[in-house]
């Protein structure tokens, strides 16, 4: 599938272009729920995994099969397909006043203990890309495996307007 890019793109498109980025197509439900719900002004996210247009790059547990940099890569990806879901939700990234929670799970061994690294790899992006706003609650936390084997699988929660 190629992808066009919108003739316009919001200011914090632009910043992710800038930094290397594309935003993908939002991610589709692979279950019985829905990609988000709108509560008053906070926009509560699903889940997304590492998926890049369908397939799932990012497999394996960190410390086993994968390393804490490729969690950290994959912990990006789920931050794009977040954004995308957001814009699709939304309408313009620019209308997310600040990120509120970011829930972070890593697949990994038993007793590992890199998960906030891992997880940097969204939160670090959302900052990089919304300033102040993009800093966040957050969980991070092991598990013992997530669907389609993903290393990396976040739950955000944004305030807009």
């Amino acid at each position: 599938m190629i992808m066009q890019e919108s003739p316009i793109m919001d200011s914090i498109e632009l910043k992710l272009k800038e930094l290397g980025h594309v935003l993908p197509p939002a991610p589709q439900p692979a279950g019985f729920y829905v990609p988000y719900r709108i509560n008053g002004n906070n926009l509560v996210l699903s889940g997304v995994i590492s998926t890049s247009s369908g397939p799932v790059p990012h497999t394996g547990q960190v410390g086993k099969d994968q390393t804490v940099e490729a969690g950290y890569a994959a912990a990006q990806v789920c931050a794009l397909n977040t954004l995308a879901t957001i814009k699709s939700a939304l309408g313009n990234l620019e209308r997310v006043k600040e990120f509120i929670f970011l829930s972070g799970f890593v697949n990994a061994v038993s007793g590992f203990d890199q998960s906030p690294q891992v997880i940097n790899g969204a939160s670090e992006l959302f900052f990089k890309l919304y300033g102040e706003p993009g800093k966040h609650a957050r969980a991070a936390v092991a598990v013992a495996g997530l669907p389609r084997n993903a290393i990396v699988e976040i739950q955000v929660t944004v305030r807009f307007e």
